[in-house]
């Protein structure tokens, strides 16, 4: 199933410069970008909003996804294997469709991704050390830094982000591409969630427990926490 989507992006992704203060960690909107609708509560004759998603056409489906993760293949990809039965039918082709990038294509899904989301207030409060930790990784690896900050307390947010930067600048580039890869697996997860409006969802939340696997707690995705979206 195919598109023209890929019409809508650009050829190259360059970088802004970031002023004063950083910028959120979410994806640009994309123009004419259609978002998947809110999740129905049961209401008689409603469809889910997994019954809209699995029925929209592909192109909107496309759009909505690429909100997620900037992949085309990945988007064309979770777009062409619907129907899904339930959402963690979906979050799990999620994650497979994302181990499959190519190595290009992840430099291209981490070309589009912005800084962590944190509350205004920290940026100016701890803008040095934030600029140097940040400065200092890009210089390393070549990409910006991403985490996924899900079930992570906003009053601790900031300190999550600066000991994962200095944990991670110790990674040879190598280690460091398969992190920043699982930590784009859990953003596109959250961003899913976030877009069908099932973050309270008990079937997702046993569904992300038991994908998130060893170390999920230092990445923002504790099992005995129900995920919460970073500020945005």
């Amino acid at each position: 199933m195919t598109s023209q989507l890929s019409q809508h992006l650009p050829p190259t992704y360059t970088r802004r410069p970031r002023g004063p203060t950083l910028p959120a960690h979410r994806l640009p909107d994309l123009p004419g970008r259609v978002a998947i609708p809110g999740q129905s509560r049961g209401a008689p004759g409603v469809p889910s909003a997994l019954e809209r998603f699995n029925t929209a056409p592909p192109e909107d489906a496309e759009h909505a996804l690429l909100g997620c993760l900037r992949s085309l293949r990945w988007a064309l990809r979770l777009s062409g294997h619907r129907p899904y039965p339930d959402l963690p039918s979906l979050l799990a082709a999620s994650d497979e469709a994302a181990y499959d990038l190519s190595p290009r294509e992840m430099t291209e899904a981490l070309a589009a991704e912005s800084l962590p989301a944190l509350p205004e207030d920290t940026y100016s409060a701890a803008h040095t050390a934030l600029s140097a930790a940040h400065a200092a990784y890009e210089a390393k690896f070549g990409h910006v830094f991403v985490i996924c900050l899900a079930g992570v307390p906003e009053d601790e947010a900031l300190g999550r982000v600066l000991e994962d930067i200095r944990s991670r600048l110790a990674n040879d580039p190598e280690d460091e591409r398969v992190v920043a890869a699982d930590q784009l697996r859990h953003l596109a997860r959250e961003r899913l969630l976030d877009a069908l409006g099932a973050r309270d969802r008990d079937d997702v939340r046993l569904h992300l427990a038991g994908a998130a696997g060893p170390g999920a707690a230092a990445m923002g995705t504790d099992p005995d926490t129900s995920p919460q979206m970073p500020p945005r």
